[in-house]
């Protein structure tokens, strides 16, 4: 048996790897489909260099890793997505990857590998103690099943919202922000490494501003993807800001990404009062859409809180590992 790494050789081989064990180790949630995953190695997150290596048995490719190097913050971190086909795990090729990104992070002058496994699987976890990362964050997924909410719920949590949100104004819009909120947006969004839990793992504040992510948002469309998104608005300033993003081809699922409400605004309930606006907008412009996935840290209470509320479920739990070089 012989293992060995390589560089990149097609990345049609990329997909398949990547596709086969995504549908083995979260067949519930909806893989990229093969045009839009190809369009995003061509259009990576602005201010990120990213290298891709295969992993080889007996000349066969059957693992892949991808390295993130962020080049505006985090500059002593890499990201990791390291997979391996279910069937050829535990035979060397995740070691070999491994000691690749080791080699790779040392180029970059990295200090900290960070990954993500998920608990249904008992490999991600055994793989990352073998290697002595640390647990960093524990964090759950959680769906909201679109096609069972209860729209007078929904609308009564709405109006209790409402009385504790008075001033306020509502904005929706789709991809890049408006430039009159375009900072506040970016202000918001640079602030989350600060205001949601981390754990132990190793973060600072992103260096966010308006041409990162107008950036951004221009490169996801690119990918393929179209952002939903409201603000809360106060005078000329956003004090709250979701969003949900989702593949155009892909009418049935989407993401829940960011929600935020700034330090001076909470206790007014804006984080559920976008949350539910941003959903209706989203149902309104995708009426196909059957389900909504989120990540939350497991300590993040108030939002898990605010989550259930609306409908979400916990559909599995995910560690957040890191490994100190």
């Amino acid at each position: 048996m012989n293992v060995s790494t390589g560089p990149l050789t097609s990345y049609e081989i990329v997909y398949d790897i990547a596709s086969v064990t995504a549908h083995h180790d979260c067949p519930d949630i909806p893989f990229s489909i093969r045009e839009n995953f190809l369009k995003g190695i061509d259009n990576p997150p602005p201010g990120t260099v990213i290298e891709r290596y295969l992993g080889y048995l007996d000349d066969e490719p059957v693992g892949y890793v991808e390295l993130d190097f962020p080049q505006l913050d985090n500059l002593d971190i890499v990201g990791v997505d390291l997979l391996v086909l279910p069937e050829h795990r535990r035979r060397g090729v995740g070691r070999a990857l491994y000691d690749l990104a080791v080699e790779r992070a040392a180029v970059h002058n990295r200090k900290h590998l960070q990954a993500s496994t998920v608990d249904r699987h008992p490999d991600g976890k055994a793989f990352a103690e073998a290697i002595g990362a640390k647990p960093g964050l524990a964090e759950l997924r959680s769906r909201l099943d679109v096609t069972a909410l209860d729209d007078s719920l929904l609308a009564s949590l709405r109006a209790e919202a409402e009385k504790h949100a008075t001033g306020y104004t509502l904005r929706r819009w789709q991809d890049v922000p408006p430039d009159d909120l375009i900072d506040g947006v970016a202000y918001l969004e640079g602030r989350l490494n600060a205001d949601a839990p981390r754990g132990d793992l190793t973060l600072e504040p992103e260096k966010m501003d308006a041409a990162r992510i107008r950036e951004d948002m221009l490169t996801r469309q690119k990918r393929g993807r179209r952002s939903y998104q409201t603000a809360a608005v106060t005078g000329d300033r956003v004090v709250a800001w979701t969003w949900i993003v989702a593949e155009v081809d892909q009418p049935a699922h989407a993401w829940q990404s960011t929600t935020i409400v700034d330090p001076e605004h909470r206790g007014h309930r804006l984080g559920m009062l976008v949350k539910l606006e941003n959903l209706a907008y989203v149902r309104e412009q995708r009426p196909a859409l059957a389900a909504v996935d989120t990540f939350n840290a497991a300590e993040n209470a108030y939002m898990l809180k605010v989550n259930r509320a609306m409908g979400f479920r916990v559909a599995d739990s995910w560690i957040e590992w890191q490994k100190d070089l």
